[in-house]
């Protein structure tokens, strides 16, 4: 069992690990001149016929003559990775006065201080046209790939104000290559969603009379799944558009998914406890499953805000501070789910409720086989992006975000197959054990479970012979009572009754 939690943790980790936030394909910078000059390094994966524009406006000092010197370069790197852009484009700035065979794309220019400037590369060809209505382009790429924009602005004169807008844009729109793929993805999550919530509205509708607590549970987590997916598209798509992020906007994204993870969760975790099918109640449980929510939404909203303000290829051990605790709570999660499960299935198998017992079986493998798919994907993924020296396969980087929200929806749609509403919902439902059953099947559920014996006393009809009363007699005239109140056996499941009266017979 050991074995399995480290599994558990290991691959909540890398779910966290693996997501980072989305590139943006403009950027607008404010520089005040100085004597030392001013650098950029904008690193962004683009495919085949991405075009760069870059547009300066300049305000000079009162009465001062400035120039500018630009140095613009395009680098391609093999590697997926921040850090080695950086030193690739100091490189860069160490060898300025040399020919470089690495670049693809190189301009020097010096212009006087002026409102307006825009830079022009090389004319386009004939089959291709500006992806920007009021300027041409310095350099359309010719192959997909990882690049790293350099930037260089030095002025003969201090205190002058510049700004330099970049743009890096594709014929779909700014978002990076590595980050598109998601755009269509989230589009058509969004509309399984939607799917999913239409059917399960009509189904309950159908089936308002005889719906189960646990169904509105589910309907809370696909109503929360469609609110996801909508604001994660809406960010993209608006990324796409504009070319600039808003980070306020993503960050009521990343918490709408952290709600409805935290649900998620929750839902598995009473289900697992056999709420409504096995339990009329969760008494203090309850209150343990509210309080790991909320610790858990609290834990990923603040992995989330961590992560969101890493760029994807930043290798920055923060992410991984953060996502440590996050991963501990979320493997005690599993670890409990799993418990529960087989101390449920090894009640109903003493009831010898073969339809509840089915369907628990069903949910278990289903559980089991996402951790395996999990665990199976989690050794893909580190092998292939993690424990590589040079990461050249970014365009399935994509991959390492979408799977979990595929991984999960399965999961959904098997609980909403398992659980949806019909005629013979009653079939799982909690029903409290009355008097009606015989005693001595009873006592030997008691045998089966605790392998002893139990004596079991019939009522009769005949008055015995007058004795001095005993503790005996007390804890007979006890069980007597308790077994005429039929409103007792309402409240207590099936469980606790076959307990107390275990222990009664080892008192007596």
């Amino acid at each position: 069992m050991g074995h399995m939690w480290r599994i558990l943790f290991l691959t909540t980790l890398l779910v966290w690990q693996c997501q980072g936030f989305l590139q943006e394909g403009k950027w607008l910078y404010n520089i005040t001149t100085a004597d030392t000059g001013y650098n950029l390094y904008l690193p962004q994966s683009l495919y085949k016929g991405a075009q760069t524009f870059v547009q300066i406006n300049c305000e000079p000092p009162h009465g001062t003559d400035v120039s500018l010197s630009i140095e613009l370069a395009i680098v391609p790197l093999p590697c997926w990775d921040f850090v080695d852009a950086i030193k690739q484009a100091q490189k860069l700035i160490a060898s300025s006065q040399s020919t470089n065979t690495s670049y693809i794309f190189k301009m020097s220019k010096t212009i006087q201080c002026m409102d307006h400037f825009i830079l022009d590369g090389t004319p386009l060809g004939k089959d291709e046209k500006s992806l920007h209505k009021t300027s041409h382009p310095i350099y359309a790429v010719q192959h997909d790939g990882f690049y790293i924009l350099f930037f260089q602005l030095v002025s003969n004169t201090s205190g002058a104000h510049v700004n330099v807008q970049m743009e890096m844009k594709s014929e779909y729109g700014y978002l990076s290559a590595a980050d598109w793929p998601l755009l269509p993805f989230y589009g058509f999550m969004c509309v399984f969603y939607v799917f999913l919530g239409i059917m399960w509205l009509f189904f309950s509708f159908m089936q308002w009379r005889d719906l189960l607590r646990v169904q509105f549970w589910i309907g809370g987590v696909i109503l929360l799944g469609m609110l996801e997916k909508a604001t994660f598209y809406a960010e993209y798509q608006s990324i796409n558009t504009t070319g600039v992020r808003v980070q306020g906007a993503m960050l009521f994204a990343e918490w709408v998914s952290c709600a409805k993870r935290t649900l998620a969760r929750m839902l598995v975790v009473i289900v697992s406890l056999g709420f409504g099918i096995v339990k009329p109640r969760l008494g203090a449980t309850l209150h343990r499953v509210v309080g790991v929510g909320l610790l858990y939404f609290f834990l990923a909203c603040s992995e989330a805000y961590m992560r969101i303000i890493h760029p994807k290829n930043d290798q920055s051990k923060d992410l991984l501070v953060a996502s440590v605790p996050l991963a501990v709570l979320d493997s005690a999660i599993c670890w409990w789910i799993f418990s529960a499960l087989v101390n449920t299935t090894r009640t109903l198998k003493l009831r010898r409720n073969e339809v509840k017992l089915a369907l628990y079986r069903h949910f278990t493998n289903t559980l089991i086989f996402s951790l395996v798919a999990s665990v199976f994907f989690m050794m893909y993924s580190i092998k292939t992006h993690r424990l590589v020296s040079c990461l050249s396969v970014w365009k399935d980087l994509w991959l390492d975000e979408a799977y979990w929200h595929i991984l999960f929806s399965c999961l959904l749609l098997v609980i909403m197959i398992l659980w949806r509403p019909t005629n013979n919902n009653q079939r799982y439902a909690f029903v409290p054990l009355l008097d009606t059953e015989d005693d001595e099947e009873e006592a030997q559920l008691v045998n089966d479970a605790y392998g002893v014996k139990v004596r079991v006393h019939h009522n009769s009809n005949k008055h015995p012979p007058k004795k001095e009363k005993s503790v005996e007699d007390d804890l007979q005239w006890l069980q007597d009572h308790i077994k005429s109140e039929p409103t007792l056996s309402i409240l207590d499941s099936d469980e606790e009754i076959v307990n107390t009266r275990f222990e009664v017979s080892k008192m007596q």
